[in-house]
């Protein structure tokens, strides 16, 4: 137990500053700041002390080949070596821009081309196997994306560690200064294609600092993490653990995705007190958690103080459902931390947690708070605003969250309308301070205490023929809970389409009886009742565009099935709620929906 952290430890500028302070009390600089995990190989950790030293020599080096403010592209795969090199960049004076490594020669280079393009990057680190891959490619292809491939200079990652460079004396500190930019970091692209974000240094400490109180973080704190590490909540919790002098144990997504169980186990081992879990991720460890199957060890998670959801909408039901699973296995009600955060504002904005707050948080229209607003810093401001009017609305009233705080960022690399109309935004007749629009759309609930619901996106509101307002999450939830045992849960995309709602499902195995097919596409349009739906189309598993984080880019869905390039099973037309499907008339039941109730 680290007892002498004082509470009262003073500030620094920038998120990198901490880690020489740890890394030489004597209480810490043995204690491991983070760990990495393979499932089913022996963990690597890596001290405070050992981390300080390698994020000094990996920056001294760069610095030989590069000049403070340049970019850097950031092409490593997730691993304790990413985070060396995000904390070297920071402390060579760099712009780091991390990005997930696409594979050569067949990988997706889409996001790859958008971030040279746009940051316009001096060098890019990867391993040297990547690099020799991406030289084969640019010997073997002439093309776009070689190209420009061949106009970076590639720096080998694992040339980068060794002895110290210098004379042995202090260098002085040339790292990224508060109001620098440290960082760009591309949005998920939920509602557009991924818009890269101006972060600076001095926001990003502030943010985790934020973070850090919220969530009650200190030394004694150990965080279990394996969200992708390049953008938004996995990265911001590799500078939380530093910022908190905590410990955060570590593994990729693909080893979630390929066994949920291992986010468990990682809990039980190191006992683990914090851990964040996007909301479509819970369903999935009911289902597949095994925890009526001997794994690897027993589960016991009552070590966790705080489970934190991310990814709006936060649905009350499959948390609950995850509680009820986990619950004879010590997880507590009262550890569950419904969160709400952006990029544009580095990453965090509220939870609703607070310690000692007791088991419920309270339920609106089915969905969980995001924020206890009377608790919120007071150098932050939420409010909600009519997204016409720029007026602030009443509690009770839906609108478009705005944020002003220390931690938003300077706006969009390369936008300047854009970065002005999302970044300075200023509230009718209100001149004292400018905001942050987030795009999404919340209410603000007052009963004992004010709570903040996100309910939605602004750009993905239906709009009904009679005026209504509908949020596309309700309309999947539906169409999902009408066929559970034949749809992929959380993947299902409605959107607007010449005036009608058009509702994409995948399906979650081969169904090749169009009867069955059709009666999926019936049940889903029963279960919508009042929409006026036009088109239920069932797809191949896999088919919907998703963000890293798991959200569904309904955009993207919309313009794939326009285009002809979904893997489509089975498509329905409806016109005037009429069912038009041909189905043969020697069929025993009177529609496609009766078969599936005999199923």
């Amino acid at each position: 137990m680290f007892e002498n952290y004082d509470l009262t430890f003073p500030d620094q500028p920038t998120a990198d500053l901490y880690l020489p302070i740890w890394a030489k009390l004597p209480a810490f600089r043995r204690k491991p700041a983070f760990v990495w995990c393979n499932d089913g190989a022996e963990a690597a950790s890596m001290t405070f002390e050992d981390l300080d030293a390698s994020v000094q020599s990996i920056s001294s080096r760069l610095s030989l080949s590069l000049r403070r403010g340049d970019t850097v592209l950031i092409l490593c795969p997730p691993g304790l070596e990413l985070v060396e090199i995000v904390f070297a960049c920071m402390r060579a004076g760099l712009v780091a821009v991390p990005v997930t490594p696409p594979s050569f020669p067949d990988g997706d280079h889409r996001h790859l081309i958008r971030a040279v393009l746009q940051t316009r990057p001096k060098a890019a680190i990867a391993t040297n196997g990547y690099i020799d891959c991406v030289w084969s490619y640019e010997a073997e292809n002439d093309n776009r994306v070689s190209r420009l491939l061949r106009k970076l200079v590639w720096i080998g990652a694992e040339g980068l560690k060794g002895a110290k460079i210098g004379d042995g004396l202090p260098a002085p500190y040339r790292g990224c200064r508060a109001k620098e930019v440290y960082l760009i970091q591309y949005t998920s692209g939920t509602t557009g294609n991924p818009k890269p974000v101006l972060v600076t240094a001095g926001a990003a400490a502030h943010n985790v600092r934020v973070a850090r109180k919220a969530y009650d973080l200190n030394p004694n704190s150990v965080i279990v993490s394996w969200l992708p590490q390049y953008h938004d909540c996995g990265l911001m919790f590799l500078l939380l653990t530093v910022v908190s002098g905590a410990t955060c144990v570590l593994t990729s997504a693909s080893a979630f995705v390929t066994r949920p169980r291992i986010w468990l186990e990682m809990i039980t081992e190191y006992k683990a007190t914090c851990t964040p879990v996007p909301s479509f991720a819970l369903p999935l460890v009911v289902r597949r958690g095994d925890t009526n199957k001997a794994g690897t060890c027993s589960l016991k998670l009552d070590s966790l103080k705080n489970l934190i959801i991310i990814n709006e909408p936060l649905y009350g039901a499959p948390t609950e459902e995850f509680v009820k699973a986990f619950a004879p296995f010590g997880l507590s009600p009262g550890s569950i931390s419904p969160s709400y955060g952006l990029a544009e504002n580095c990453t965090f904005v509220s939870t609703a947690w607070r310690s000692g707050n007791g088991e419920n948080l309270p339920i609106h229209d089915g969905l969980l708070p995001s924020a206890k607003m009377d608790e919120i810093e007071e150098e932050i401001k939420m409010v909600i605003v009519n997204e016409d009017t720029f007026d602030p609305v009443e509690d009770g009233v839906e609108g478009e969250i705005w944020i002003s705080s220390p931690s938003n960022c300077d706006g969009y690399l390369g936008h300047p309308t854009l970065s002005r109309e999302t970044f300075h935004a200023r509230l009718k007749n209100y001149l004292t301070r400018s905001f942050v629009r987030t795009g999404d759309r919340g209410i603000i609930i007052a009963t004992c205490e004010r709570y903040l619901y996100v309910t939605g996106r602004c750009s993905d509101i239906i709009r009904a023929a009679d005026g209504q307002e509908i949020h596309p999450h309700r309309i999947e939830t539906s169409a999902y809970d009408s066929c559970p045992g034949l749809l992929r849960a959380g993947c299902v995309a409605a959107f607007e389409s010449l005036g009608c709602v058009t509702v994409v499902a995948e399906l979650r195995r081969p169904v090749a009886e169009k009867i069955i097919l059709a009666g999926i596409c019936e049940r889903i349009k029963d279960s919508l009742a009042g929409i006026e739906v036009g088109t239920v189309v069932v797809v191949q598993s896999g088919s919907i565009p998703k963000t890293t984080s798991g959200k569904i880019r309904r955009w993207a869905a919309k313009i794939k099935l326009e285009r002809g390039e979904m893997n489509v099973v089975f498509r329905t037309e409806f016109r005037n709620g009429t069912f038009l499907a041909t189905l043969k008339s020697s069929s025993r039941y009177s529609s496609p929906s009766d078969l599936l109730s005999s199923l």
